[in-house]
Order: C-alpha cells, then structure tokens, then sequence
C-alpha cells in the first residue's frame, strides 16, 4: 500500500482557519503542476464510554476514535490511543454501538476535499468540519507517494516533496503552516510495511492534536 503522510494546519497565534486559506492552499496545490482527480472525504467519531458501575468501566476503554476512510469504505477503524490498539471492523459496527448504548458519540467530524495527482505523488487537500454543519474547525492535507510501501525507505523522498511544498505555500505569505508529527507505531504494534491502519492511527493523532491546538488558543484568549 503506498505511503501515506497526514498532515494539518497549525494557525498563527491569534489567528484562525478560514475558507481563503483553503482556497489559497488548493491553489497553491494546482500552481505546482496538481491535476485535480475529484473529491474525497474521511470521517472520524470520538466515542466515550457509558458504562456507569465503575467495576464495569475498568474492563472497557474509557473512550477512542471511530474513522471512515474513503479507500476503504466497507470497513471501520477503531483506535484506542489509551491502549494503544488499533482494531479493523466490518462498518456495521457503528450500528451495534447505536444501538447497545455503550458508547456515546461526543464529537463527529468530516474531512472533506479535492484530490490532486502530481506525477508519483497524491494530495488531499480538505476542510475539517462537524457533521452537519458548515463550521470549518480545521485543514488537513494527506500525502500519498504511491510506489514505496516502506515507512522507513519513504522518509527521504516524503521529507523532500513536503519541503518543496513547504517552499510553495511560503510565498503566499498564509498565516499558519502544515504540520506533520508523525506517531509511534511501534507502539500500536504496526510494522514498517504501510498499511490502512498506519492512515487510521494518524487520523486519531490529527484528532488529539487539533483539540489540543483549540485549547491551548481558548487559553490565550482567556
């Protein structure tokens, strides 16, 4: 499976996401030769737990991310970043959880965009979204190389593209940059090889550091 980086905005202080900036980056994507090969969208859930006897919650995860991914539509990644597991679903699960009110969903987010190609490379340039609304809460980009499935072998030449990208977006002057931070597989008990569950447990590191970026600018401005 090709090698997938996934990256999201990360605004100057005292700054915000807005649809100019999209716009600009989605251009900035095209300027650099990116022929637009459609849409796509990935969505992503933050269960907690109701469990109420606290003997019973011991046994359960507390709480952990819920993706859809467009590549793989008939299935549904659970990640438990408590644990560190990454568990792989049929889709129907969703429909179980409704349904057994064991989990709650407390936050539903989209991930939304065109997708460009650009010779080996793919973008996937979106807005973050809740579910059904138009309030956009962040950008991300995913950064597919398609000949290497080796996370180990691909670093260079990712590392090379996203600098050149980098290098790109910097003359539009955006108030803010991509950011990519990448976890520790290892610790999910994902080998070198990519897999789908490699682009799960990024999207759940997105997540955590998307609220994180909220909270710590909530705190500024109080």
């Amino acid at each position: 499976m090709p090698i997938k980086w996934i990256l999201h905005w990360q605004p100057n202080p005292g700054t915000t996401v807005n649809t100019q900036i999209l716009s600009e980056v989605s251009q900035c994507a095209e300027s650099i030769n990116g022929v637009k090969e459609g849409r796509w969208k990935t969505t992503l859930s933050f269960y907690k737990a109701m469990v109420r006897e606290q003997a019973t919650a011991n046994d359960f995860p507390r709480d952990f991310v819920g993706i859809s991914l467009a590549e793989q539509p008939s299935k549904y990644f659970l990640v438990i970043r408590g644990q560190r597991l990454v568990v792989e679903a049929e889709s129907s699960i969703q429909i179980i959880m409704e349904k057994s009110q064991s989990y709650k969903t407390r936050v539903a987010l989209s991930f939304e965009g065109n997708q460009y190609q650009l010779g080996d490379f793919q973008l996937r340039v979106g807005k973050v979204v809740p579910m059904n609304s138009e309030n956009m809460r962040g950008i991300v980009m995913e950064m597919e190389y398609l000949p290497i499935s080796s996370w180990e072998k691909s670093h260079q030449i990712m590392g090379e593209f996203f600098d050149l990208w980098q290098e790109a977006l910097s003359k539009r002057s955006l108030p803010g940059h991509f950011v990519h931070n990448e976890p520790n597989f290892a610790e999910y008990g994902l080998s070198d090889e990519y897999t789908v569950q490699h682009t799960a447990v990024q999207y759940a590191n997105i997540m955590a550091q998307m609220i994180a970026t909220s909270q710590s600018a909530q705190a500024t401005r109080n």
